[in-house]
């Protein structure tokens, strides 16, 4: 078996991709170590990055430097991944120290990786390019700088907008696309649609904005006429009493709190919305519903329950939704360590009915819950029969 010290001197060069060291012989220390290469004037040189106690630090090695690091660092950790473009290697050491090293040719292509010191994240609204919404909102300064404090909203609206590019295969090019965005707030997402799909994507879309707040709502139309956004709109009223369209193609919700998020989904489905994105806020109504003998320790831990009662929320929805003809999937909207409300329910309209409706009666039957979605699209189907 070639030794660690010969594959390293052959694998540390323009052939070298990557490298991940975990599992550590003792705790309270370095948990894992990536290995990459990076260009630093000119040269390729390795960057170690150290993962302890919920930090981590960075080391940029020349060749040498690196292997012997690497050799260091396997007399205290159990497991090394290592890439190169020809081989993929297993390095496996026992509790005896007894290295173990496995090879095999890589298969495929893989991506080029980038050498650049700090790799920057593509996002869909570039850094560095100034965008007038943004500028205005408070994220992005003059020469398209990103403010510091605003910095997870700017991610947050990128994020949403990668949703959105998902969705552009349903989205008809051929006509006005009517959008909905119930509970905009402030209209940083309402902004960002309008901008990624009329000035970017060419769509012709109409955008209706609606919050209570007559103050946001003010605002919101005077920017959409300084930057001449002639089909966004913005409306004061309530999600539940909203009767101002009857064909939307796309609804989105951001945070609508509690049952307004049910509110907002009921009316999409009235209207065989094409696209659903749903991004739910404080469900508080199955946290007072939710009942179970056998689950009864576990709920009576307040914070568990008030999370349990969430998921349940959310998890009801999409099997509402899958019911009534869509396909539904609730997806990670933006890392927990930038928001708590980090799921995103998105469901496209296809007419296939879900058979889950006895499932669906077992779940609320099981919990003791009766979520509002529910009640109001079992209204809805029984106000569709009567004719009404």
């Amino acid at each position: 078996m070639e030794s660690l010290n010969n594959i390293l001197k052959k694998s540390l060069n323009k052939e070298f991709l990557s490298a991940i060291i975990s599992n550590p012989r003792e705790k309270g220390g370095i948990v894992k170590i990536k290995i990459r290469p990076v260009e630093h004037k000119d040269n390729i040189l390795y960057q170690c990055e150290e993962h302890r106690n919920n930090q981590v630090f960075h080391h940029n090695l020349n060749e040498e430097e690196a292997a012997g690091y690497i050799e260091n660092a396997m007399q205290e950790f159990k497991q090394m991944q290592m890439e190169t473009r020809k081989f993929r290697y297993q390095v496996l050491v026992s509790k005896k120290g007894k290295m173990t090293i496995q090879r095999r040719l890589q298969t495929g292509k893989f991506k080029e990786i980038d050498l650049s010191h700090n790799r920057k994240k593509h996002y869909i609204l570039e850094e560095g390019k100034a965008v007038p919404f943004l500028q205005d909102l408070g994220v992005m300064t003059k020469e398209g700088e990103i403010v510091r404090t605003k910095f997870d909203k700017f991610r947050q609206i990128n994020r949403f907008l990668e949703f959105i590019e998902d969705v552009l295969p349903e989205l008809p090019k051929d006509r006005e696309v009517t959008i909905l965005d119930f509970g905009c707030g402030k209209s940083y997402l309402t902004f960002a649609i309008y901008y990624y799909l009329h000035e970017l994507k060419g769509y012709d879309i109409r955008i209706i904005g609606l919050d209570l707040k007559t103050d946001v709502i003010y605002a919101c139309n005077q920017l959409a006429k300084k930057y001449g956004y002639r089909k966004l709109k913005f409306m004061e009223g309530n999600i539940a009493d909203y009767t101002g369209s009857d064909e939307v193609d796309m609804v989105v919700t951001l945070h609508a709190c509690d049952t307004a998020t049910d509110f907002a989904l009921a009316k999409a489905v009235g209207w065989k919305a094409k696209v659903i994105l749903s991004v739910p806020c404080c469900q508080h109504e199955v946290n007072r519903q939710i009942a179970n003998e056998t689950l009864a320790p576990l709920f009576s831990y307040g914070l568990i329950k008030e999370r349990m009662a969430a998921l349940v929320t959310d998890a009801m929805r999409a099997e509402y939704l899958k019911r009534e003809g869509y396909d539904t999937q609730i997806l990670e909207f933006i890392d927990m360590e930038h928001t708590p409300k980090n799921i995103l329910i998105r469901a496209i309209y296809t007419g296939n009915k879900g058979k889950n409706a006895e499932a669906i009666r077992t779940c609320e039957e099981m919990l003791h819950i009766d979520p509002m979605l529910g009640r109001l699209l079992d209204q809805q189907n029984e106000e569709g029969e009567k004719g009404v």
